[in-house]
Order: C-alpha cells, then sequence, then structure tokens
C-alpha cells in the first residue's frame, strides 16, 4: 500500500471506531507509538504489544465514549497527519472533546510510528 492508501484506511477504520482492526491490518510488529510528555501513558512504546497495552490502559480509564472525528489525512512523502478529536468521559470527570494532531510514518506498506500532539490537563 502506498502511504496515501494506508492514510485513508487508517482514517476510515478511526472514524467507525475500529482500533483493533488498524492495528492488525495497518502497523508493523515493531511499530513505535510516543505520546505528550506528561501524560498518564508511556511517553514512548515500542512493538505492537506494548501499543496494545497502552491502548488497555486508555480503554480502563474511559467510562463512556461518544464518538469520534477524524480529519482527511494530509500526506507527504512517508508521513501523513490528521487530526482527532475524541467525545468522551473520563472516570471521575466531566465529558470532554479531546483534540488531538496525529502524525505517522510509514515504511514498506506499514505504519512505523505514531505521534500524538494535544494539550494537557492543568
Amino acid at each position: 500500500m502506498t502511504t496515501r492508501e494506508v492514510a485513508n484506511r487508517l482514517v476510515e477504520l478511526c472514524r467507525t471506531g475500529q482500533w483493533e482492526n488498524a492495528f492488525a491490518e495497518l502497523y508493523s510488529n515493531d511499530a513505535v507509538s510516543i505520546e505528550m510528555p506528561g501524560s498518564p501513558y508511556p511517553e514512548r512504546c515500542e512493538g505492537m504489544e506494548a501499543i496494545a497495552a497502552k491502548g488497555k490502559q486508555w480503554e480502563g480509564m474511559v467510562e463512556d465514549f461518544h464518538g469520534v472525528e477524524v480529519s482527511d489525512p494530509i500526506v507527504a512523502g512517508d508521513h501523513f497527519s490528521c487530526t482527532m478529536t475524541m467525545d468522551i468521559t473520563i472516570k471521575g470527570m466531566p465529558r470532554t472533546k479531546n483534540e488531538e494532531v496525529c502524525v505517522y510514518e510509514v515504511k514498506d506498506g506499514k505504519i512505523v510510528s505514531e505521534q500524538f500532539f494535544y494539550s494537557l490537563p492543568g
């Protein structure tokens, strides 16, 4: 798959909440995931097992998932980005919309890295 095809497919799967399918279909087994410093998640995860564990941690914090909006991707060479706005209720907190910019790198038709940029509470 080309970078544009990967980008379009990821956006399609994320818009329908098919996170596990996205990981299985589009990610390299040794992909890297990078979060914002100070987030409640590990700043850097390497490999799909670690990325899956981070996903389970996120799921454990979510009381209710109300929906997601994902922009069309912007593609440049081996990279693409999109914005995601998640309408969620985190346990013990009021309902909120979390906005982030997501940047991905693709090699050999698979996502090899993802990095997220967002504002931290406080």
